[in-house]
């Protein structure tokens, strides 16, 4: 019997493995929950196709409304994974998004941008743009989804993600602003980053205590963006020339939230406190979390701190 083409040519522990053949096989992050009504938190969502030509979609979380409601902060979330796994259809996040939503009283639009590798980077940043634009249209009158013409305030409009999605909110602003902006005027109120996806080539705190960790991200990146550059690349070190750009940042102010024991932590709150340095006129805000580690309220969103992490970012988007 012919077993060459079960040879696994990529490794990418403990998440993905590429066959030879060209099967790819996720080990993680490939459960679904349909969008549905959540009794328990009383939030409805349901999924649109958004751009049929790449089958970029979203899932979007609508609180139960009263009668005399007035308009919701819109929160545009980019789900985590490092860029190759997990969707909006993760039961983790649909039950933390559930969870968000009825929290902090806001839209939520989750996006489903495409994966690497059957779709390499820059496609996720691509695929996110693509869905700000389409969002931006319904500003202006425009756009056919009724949850986001009828029940948004655009002028309260968050991206938020934790991980890789923290990450592709940093680079959307930096986008905006560098355009002046996207669509109908409508601008960025705020950016809640959880656990940041930030790395680079040569350590940062404790990565340079924990080699074992700092080897597994190292191939993470590596496997989703082949570039000449490794973990220098500007799409995942944005201090890679010094002080990155922040000052061109279109947002007014930023939430960075860090977990004690995750091995991107460092990397967090570096990011905090070069807002803190930076010409950017925004306002900038930290929270860490004690001994947790990475995404730990994914896994269990019921726990203490995740409870207050959910209220803090809620605390956040409310703030006026």
């Amino acid at each position: 019997m012919d077993t060459s083409n079960d040879q696994v040519i990529h490794d990418v522990p403990p998440y993905l493995r590429v066959y030879k053949d060209g099967t790819i096989e996720r080990l993680f992050g490939t459960e679904i929950a349909p969008a549905t009504f959540d009794h328990q938190t009383e939030v409805s969502s349901k999924d649109i196709v958004v751009v049929p030509d790449t089958g970029v979609s979203v899932r979007i979380y609508q609180p139960t409304l009263t009668p005399n409601h007035q308009k919701l902060p819109l929160v545009v979330y980019f789900h985590g994974g490092a860029f190759f796994i997990s969707s909006i259809s993760d039961p983790k996040y649909h039950n933390v998004l559930n969870i968000l939503a009825s929290e902090a009283k806001v839209v939520i639009v989750s996006v489903d941008y495409r994966r690497a590798p059957e779709n390499p980077l820059p496609a996720a940043y691509e695929d996110s743009w693509a869905v700000l634009q389409w969002l931006a249209s319904h500003n202006s009158g425009g756009g056919t989804e009724n949850w986001l013409k009828e029940n948004v305030d655009f002028d309260r409009l968050f991206l938020a993600g934790d991980s890789a999605g923290a990450n592709i909110s940093h680079h959307l602003a930096i986008r905006v602003g560098r355009l002046g902006g996207f669509l109908s005027g409508t601008k960025i109120d705020g950016i809640l980053m959880i656990q940041p996806y930030f790395w680079g080539e040569e350590p940062v705190g404790v990565e340079a205590r924990d080699p074992i960790r700092k080897g597994m991200v190292d191939k993470w990146w590596q496997f989703v963006c082949r570039s000449d550059k490794g973990n220098n690349d500007p799409w995942i070190n944005p201090f890679v020339n010094g002080e990155p750009n922040l000052a061109g940042l279109a947002c007014e102010r930023i939430l960075v939230c860090t977990a004690e024991n995750d091995i991107l932590r460092d990397r967090g709150r570096l990011y905090y406190e070069s807002l803190l340095k930076s010409q950017w006129k925004g306002k900038a805000e930290a929270f860490e979390t004690e001994a947790e580690d990475h995404v730990f309220h994914l896994i269990n969103p019921t726990c203490d701190k995740a409870v207050k992490l959910i209220k803090r970012c809620a605390e956040f988007i409310n703030h006026k």
